[in-house]
């Protein structure tokens, strides 16, 4: 089966490289963003200007390639990829809470942005913490390293993954 999504808009950043990138948006706290949507998509703003943050679900459009088995940005240890945040990923997938700012027709204003400019935009969910926070048990390997993603950069590790046309490095 084949699943074929379209981008309803695309994200806009300091970021025009990988290296040095935060890796978290716990590591970008107060980087603007701006999303444009297309046009055609306007209507579905209605009523968004009353949350702070959005989810923002993007397609990693410079990945060609993945493998099962990484070393996150936050570790020495290879982890499998369903238990990292790392970018090369089957579906290549992004997801990032951000903090929404303002909306002028159809652009948004975020912050906290740890995403590469002109990323495809495939989806906009407004965050919930009733629906969205859960009491955890266990964060697995990140339990000793998660406080470090407000300091670390993105490295060039998965640049071998990504489509040298558009990303040559």
């Amino acid at each position: 089966m084949e699943i074929c999504y379209k981008p309803i808009g695309y994200i806009y950043t300091p970021f025009q490289s990988i290296q040095g990138m935060p890796i978290q948006p716990t590591g970008a706290s107060g980087v603007v963003g701006r999303i444009d949507l297309e046009p055609e998509f306007a209507a579905g703003l209605k009523d968004l200007e009353g949350f702070s943050h959005i989810f923002l679900l993007y397609h990693l459009h410079l990945v060609k390639k993945f493998t099962l088995l990484v070393q996150p940005f936050l570790d020495t240890e290879k982890r499998g990829v369903f238990a990292t945040r790392g970018p090369i990923r089957p579906n290549a997938i992004g997801l990032s809470v951000l903090k929404l700012t303002g909306i002028e027709g159809t652009t948004l204003w975020v912050e906290n942005v740890d995403i590469l400019s002109a990323t495809p935009v495939l989806d906009i969910k407004p965050y919930v913490p009733e629906f969205d926070i859960w009491p955890t048990d266990k964060i697995g390997w990140f339990s000793r390293k998660a406080d470090k993603a407000q300091s670390r950069r993105a490295d060039e590790r998965f640049t071998m993954y990504y489509d040298p046309e558009k990303y040559p490095h």
